[in-house]
């Protein structure tokens, strides 16, 4: 395609059961407060798959065809009358949320929890795995050189183990024990060392998972199992490994069984944050927990984290790239090709589309 802006713009739109395909895709016109933004680099999502596979996600279902895809990177390409901060050329990571700013929630600056959310791909908001968007540009952010489009894209990710982080109060006197090291367990990971803390032990049921997670600077790794009846001796597992007290376990699976060992391994006055959606009901041993003191918390999403994942990536305090291990371009065959690398996971940890 040429570099004109006559092309017809093309997305990958979700039409069914493991039914993608690229067709044309009309930008809405470009507010004052807008940029359009050719997309250069968009990160396959959990939750894209699921949607794929599923139709829905929790709460949200796909009754009409959408434009799939969240985590994305690209090039500014024309800008509203009123931005100020973006210019063309300009290379910017996006956050995929357009909150209302209006309702109480937004006002005290919690806006990820704001009723009226529109968000990139949860139906009925179309996406960003498409040549160009409209986007707000105050939810664009410039990237510095050293940080690559592809790094940028990982932003999105990488803002849900930081905003877990700071809703567990991680810190350089926390160790950190982290339940599940798929895609955003390892993010979880780097942003808890960042964040400073001293010993970070990773749990998970995939010896190669918790490899990669090794390689990505944990502690101690220890493998378990899915059976319940395991959850005792597994706790005192993590225990050993940590050899100190775990001052907070932020579980990014989100099961029964991963809530009651992180639960159980977590020191007196401690703190759990539940990231992961596993189950949407869970049976776990709350009582004992509570009589310790141990504080549970949830995060839904992220609220004001791109600027420090920015610097976190820029200052080298971070490193995603080793999370990038297949990479897929934009046509028919690649996209079911990049769905599917995804979806049987094994050493697929990040799939990333190159524009």
């Amino acid at each position: 395609m040429g570099s004109q802006g006559e092309e017809e713009n093309m997305a990958a739109w979700l039409l069914g059961v493991n039914n993608l395909k690229i067709l044309p895709f009309k930008l809405p016109p470009l507010g004052p407060h807008d940029a359009r933004i050719r997309m250069k680099a968009v990160g396959i999502c959990g939750s894209d798959v699921h949607y794929l596979k599923e139709m829905k996600l929790a709460d949200f279902v796909v009754t009409e065809p959408m434009v799939i895809g969240h985590e994305c990177a690209g090039v500014v390409e024309e800008v509203g009358t009123e931005v100020k901060h973006l210019v063309p050329g300009d290379r910017v990571a996006i956050e995929p949320g357009i909150s209302c700013w209006r309702c109480n929630l937004c006002k005290e600056g919690r806006y990820n929890l704001c009723p009226e959310m529109k968000f990139f791909a949860t139906p009925p908001v179309h996406g960003s795995l498409a040549n160009q968007i409209v986007h707000p540009a105050d939810l664009c952010f410039k990237l510095p050189e050293n940080v690559s489009l592809e790094e940028g894209a990982m932003c999105e990710p990488l803002s849900v183990g930081v905003h877990a982080c700071r809703r567990a109060n991680v810190g350089q006197e926390t160790n950190v024990l982290v339940m599940g090291a798929g895609p955003i367990g390892l993010v979880t990971l780097l942003a808890a060392r960042a964040f400073g803390s001293p010993r970070i032990v990773i749990v998970d049921v995939d010896d190669h998972r918790l490899s990669v997670a090794k390689q990505l600077g944990a502690d101690e790794t220890v493998k378990v199992s899915t059976n319940v009846n395991d959850v005792g001796a597994e706790v005192g597992l993590i225990k050993a490994a940590m050899g100190a007290s775990v001052d907070i376990a932020l579980d990014c699976a989100g099961f029964s069984k991963t809530m009651s060992t992180a639960l159980g391994a977590t020191c007196s006055g401690g703190k759990v944050c539940l990231v992961g959606m596993g189950h949407t009901e869970m049976t776990v041993p709350l009582t004992p927990a509570a009589v310790r003191e141990v504080d549970v918390v949830g995060i839904f999403r992220y609220k004001n984290t791109w600027p420090l994942c920015i610097e976190f990536l820029q200052s080298g305090k971070i490193d995603v790239k080793p999370l990038i291990t297949h990479r897929f371009g934009f046509s028919q065959k690649e996209i079911e090709d990049a769905f599917e690398t995804s979806a049987r996971g094994g050493a697929a940890i990040k799939v990333m589309f190159n524009l």
